[in-house]
């Protein structure tokens, strides 16, 4: 029969409407703003802002790598936006830095710093300017770097999909459903691209989508060019083997960049915790002697040492070295593919016979707040001292063996246990705590900041990472399970029949409790195979959020739909495709063990330990020397008094001496610099071991928070404790003397 022109037309849009009905995206900059971080927005706004507001031309030669990274992030700004932001920005830092420079010189520090504070935020707001003038390019090498950590997958998707169904727009489609963001943007921007006739075909999307990549990863678009390719073979045979290769060819390609990776790592982040960690702390040993005999140092210049810019630099390092990372295989929070996990992010507490279930972060702010409090006890003492005109202390009396609250200065200043140990310097200003009590009260500061942390990050994560366990464990033994499930569909048994067969023979597995659950889905609640694993409310992959699960699922779904021999042939594939997956990951891990044992040991040993001796020398030298200055001062006057009024050499010794920054300032400095670089290492493990994955992530920096953070105050109050007591016994010998 041969069809009318007006039925050949109603005849194809019919076709390519139920063809297409399911590559059909969301309005794709509604779906950006779901997807794109919040602060790669508000970066968006400001650039917009500034660029109104006062439009600076960019450099021709840096318009055009400009312009590709704000493309690559698809950020809605031009390189003229960027520069005027990379300006405007540090000059309002700088301004408000001023400000704010008086506000601390004056109403918390008695006049003091203003000069040093004037100058650390006009140098920090000027050295701003260079790295905001290249930040999109810095966005765009952590996009890539999240990105590429997806593309083993979404090869694996793609080829296991056009395995038994030949459309390269419903792979896509198919493929963008499952991997995880940023990839997932990428590829529904190439559906977007046609579907707003930006572009005649996919092909053409694709093609003009990997010219990005073509640079930074030349393996991953050769592979879509072999899948590409597989559209034109003129046999099944061919077809497949263009396929196959396409996957064969990401993995080899994965494991040797890896390997390059592992052997030029080791030394960049040997230096790193060279420079970041061992040699800075080691400094600090140093640092109260230089004090003790140089006038116009104060704890807030080492804060500002170690707290800003030694973090930035230690930070900016890592991400320079980590930057050429290639692909790996990232892990998306099992939140994201199951939103009803969120709920697991939230910390149940039960009051009477209510559960209320609330954000831990809350909860993180007060055990803060209570540590904080506790630490700062001393200064806040000191203040109501003021208040009341009096000079009270808590101090230990050897003699008697007891403890006296008492303002008597002379008892004061020769007891061996102070609390506060606030003195008076040759200028009549009081200053302090130099107390050992004080001393050992301060690492609350620091234990709280990490245990705050630490806290937050371990119950956002727990639940979770449980259920992700149990899904690895799950995905481990899936491969072998697939190979069944697909021998029994390829025997000619049905699918319902299938899952119920395998179910029993891997029994009280978890890859037996998955079929099981479906099996039950299906007998009890009288659903079809789709509906029993994808079901909203009932699927059997609801209790297994698996982006891998999922996907082989949905292949052997849509197999289905073309026979049981296909069916049968896409999980054997799949099987195969995810054992080999395995392999190459398991090899990955053995490259980078020694690198990652070693940062792990750093973390959670070395670094807390070596700080926390250090603080124990800190406090001794900084104890010997302000009971020495006391003594020669007390000698001195002695000395004059006995020869009317005769200069004593003593008194020139004394000169010598500064007034030493109170250990109270330089443990918490330490500490909380133990806490950031903690931070710091911790996300640079992570993304050495898996690329980007913020789960993984959450879950570190909860446990080496708090490892770390517990072991520096343990070790910290012990050598302070130890050291201490030699200080003591050496000045008692001198003074005998």
């Amino acid at each position: 029969m041969v069809l009318s022109e007006e039925d050949l037309k109603k005849e194809i849009e019919r076709f390519t409407k139920n063809e297409t009905q399911s590559v059909k995206t969301s309005e794709f900059t509604q779906f950006k703003d779901e997807l794109i971080p919040t602060h790669f927005s508000l970066y968006e706004k400001a650039c917009n802002f500034t660029g109104n507001l006062l439009a600076i031309k960019t450099d021709p030669k840096k318009r055009i790598d400009l312009e590709e990274s704000l493309d690559t992030c698809h950020l809605n700004t031009t390189p003229d936006g960027v520069t005027s932001f990379s300006i405007l920005f540090p000059i309002a830092f700088i301004l408000a830095g001023i400000g704010l420079s008086f506000a601390i010189s004056y109403l918390l520090l008695d006049g003091e710093g203003l000069m040093f504070f004037l100058a650390s935020f006009i140098l920090f707001g000027l050295v701003l300017i260079v790295p905001l003038s290249t930040l999109p390019n810095i966005m765009a090498n952590n996009w890539r770097l999240k990105a590429s950590n997806q593309m083993v997958m979404s090869i694996f998707y793609i080829v296991s999909y056009m395995r038994h169904t030949s459309n390269l727009e419903l792979a896509i489609k198919f493929t963008s459903d499952h991997i995880s963001a940023p990839l997932s943007l990428d590829f529904k921007k190439m559906m977007w691209n046609v579907e707003s006739n930006k572009y005649n075909s996919m092909k053409e999307s694709i093609d003009a989508y990997l010219q990005k990549w073509k640079k930074y990863n030349p393996e991953f678009s050769e592979c879509m060019h072999l899948i590409e390719s597989s559209l034109y073979e003129a046999t099944e045979k061919k077809r497949v083997d263009a396929l196959e290769k396409a996957l064969g060819l990401i993995l080899e390609s994965t494991y040797e960049k890896m390997l390059h990776f592992a052997q030029n790592l080791k030394s960049p982040i040997t230096m790193l915790h060279m420079l970041g960690v061992i040699l800075p702390i080691l400094g600090l040993v140093i640092l109260p002697l230089v004090v003790s005999f140089m006038a116009g140092v104060y704890w807030y210049h080492i804060s500002v040492l170690y707290n800003v810019f030694l973090p930035i630099g230690v930070w900016y390092l890592g991400k320079v070295i980590l930057s050429n990372r290639p692909t790996g295989y990232g892990q998306s929070d099992v939140s994201d593919i199951n939103p009803e996990l969120k709920k697991f992010q939230l910390v149940d507490l039960k009051i009477g016979k209510k559960t209320i279930s609330m954000d831990p972060k809350w909860i993180a702010i007060a055990i803060f707040v209570v540590f904080f409090i506790l630490g700062t006890l001393p200064i806040t003492l000191n203040m109501i001292n003021k208040w009341n005109d009096d000079h009270y202390d808590l101090v230990f009396d050897m003699d008697r063996l007891e403890f006296h609250y008492t303002n008597d200065k002379d008892v004061i200043e020769f007891a061996s246990f102070r609390f506060l140990g606030y003195k008076e310097n040759t200028e009549g200003k009081i200053i302090g705590p130099y107390g050992l009590g004080s001393t050992l009260i301060s690492i609350c500061v620091s234990l709280g900041l990490g245990l705050s942390l630490a806290f937050y990050y371990n119950a956002k994560t727990k639940r979770l990472m449980n259920i992700r366990n149990k899904t690895r464990a799950l995905e481990g033994e899936f491969a072998a399970a697939l190979f069944q499930l697909g021998n029994r569909v390829g025997d000619g048994l049905p699918p319902e029949v299938a899952f119920q067969k395998v179910s029993e023979i891997m029994e009280n597995s978890l890859s037996g409790k998955f079929f099981d659950l479906v099996t039950t889905n299906i007998a009890t609640l009288g659903m079809g195979v789709e509906e029993a694993i994808f079901d909203k409310r009932h699927g059997a992959i609801n209790k297994f959020p698996s982006a891998l699960i999922r996907s082989s699922m949905k292949v052997f779904v849509e197999g289905a739909k073309k026979g049981p021999d296909v069916a049968a042939q896409s999980l054997i594939n799949v099987s195969t495709y995810i054992k080999e997956m395995h392999r190459v990951d398991e090899r990955l891990k053995d490259l980078m063990a020694e690198i990652t044992s070693s940062m792990k040991s750093q973390i959670s040993f070395l670094a807390p330990l070596i700080s926390g001796i250090v603080i124990g020398l800190t406090s001794m030298i900084t104890t010997i020397i302000n009971k020495l200055s006391t003594q020669l001062g007390t000698f001195s006057e002695t000395s004059a008094g006995g020869d009317g009024g005769t200069m004593a050499p003593n008194s020139e010794i004394l000169n010598m001496f500064s007034d030493s920054i109170p250990t109270f300032y330089f443990q918490i400095v330490v500490g909380i610099y133990v806490v950031q670089i903690t931070y710091i290492l911790t996300t640079m493990l992570n993304t050495i071991e898996t690329g980007y994955d913020p789960l993984n992530e959450k879950h570190m920096l909860g446990l080496y928070l708090k490892k770390s953070g517990m072991l520096y105050s343990l070790v910290s109050f012990v050598i302070i404790m130890i050291f201490n007591m030699i200080a003591n016994i050496v000045i008692n010998n001198l003074a005998v003397i």
